[in-house]
């Protein structure tokens, strides 16, 4: 049996990456698609970019896009993503969330959401950055306090939130490993004299320009050694597909808060 998937931002390079994925995997269906009331693509066929009939209209119509729908897969803005969640409630619809930047009360409202409807919520929906998120919870745990740790992330200029989910879901991992919280060791700028580096602290270096898709690095920096676990991005495809394998995950969910460990069985 196919899931029906709604796309959100069906007009945005997310969006339109996803329904391309869509269309090309059979164990899926494309619902429908739906964007901003102002967009210009509005009522346009959502697979002409790619010389398709679907016979999906791009529509500003949330209610009526959810109708019937088995799982919306969402990468917009906090604000519109949490509008999305609230309709998902009412349709009792299941909702992937690859969006960033949400407040730590907004990561709350997603929680509490969570136990109405089943929600994959990841900063990064990679299969590749999923297992690097391992890797570095793995390694602070092994090097300890013994090795500075940084998080350098660079990301196209179009880009609003800083660091990026990502980023800061490395950090937390890096904290993690080391049996603490981010909030208590992170460093997010450095200007002027700050004094010699304290030990324990995770920095974090933020770089944007062009079109970089995402490229992320963990620094372990040691005495006499250095040790990084990077990631980097060559096409938005890879977001598209981790979160199209997060959505057929939630098939067999009815509720609950999951992200992209758990879709990968790696707890």
């Amino acid at each position: 049996m196919k899931t029906n998937i709604v796309i959100a931002g069906a007009t945005g390079r997310m969006g339109q990456t996803l329904i391309e994925g869509v269309l090309a995997d059979e164990a899926l269906t494309l619902h429908a698609a739906i964007d901003r009331a102002d967009s210009p693509q509005i009522g346009q066929d959502a697979g002409a970019q790619f010389g398709k009939n679907t016979g999906v209209k791009i529509s500003s119509d949330v209610d009526a896009a959810l109708k019937g729908a088995d799982v919306l897969v969402d990468f917009t803005r906090p604000e519109a993503s949490l509008q999305y969640l609230e309709a998902c409630k009412k349709a009792n619809v299941k909702h992937v969330i690859g969006t960033t930047g949400f407040s730590d009360a907004q990561k709350i409202h997603i929680h509490e959401a969570s136990k109405h409807i089943a929600v994959v919520f990841a900063p990064n929906m990679s299969v590749g950055v999923t297992l690097l998120i391992n890797l570095v919870e793995q390694a602070a745990k092994t090097l300890n306090e013994d090795y500075d740790i940084e998080v350098v992330e660079m990301h196209h200029r179009h880009k609003v939130d800083a660091p990026s989910g990502t980023a800061l879901r490395l950090g937390e991992a890096a904290a993690q490993g080391l049996g603490c919280e981010l909030k208590d060791r992170a460093i997010y700028a450095r200007e002027g004299v700050m004094g010699e580096r304290e030990a324990g602290q995770i920095g974090f270096a933020t770089l944007r320009g062009g079109d970089v898709v995402g490229d992320h690095t963990v620094v372990f920096a040691g005495i006499g050694e250095r040790v990084e676990l990077t990631h980097k991005a060559s096409s938005r495809a890879t977001f598209a597909l981790g979160a199209l394998r997060a959505a057929k995950f939630l098939q067999n969910h009815p509720t609950g808060l999951f992200d992209m460990q758990d879709v990968l069985h790696l707890r």
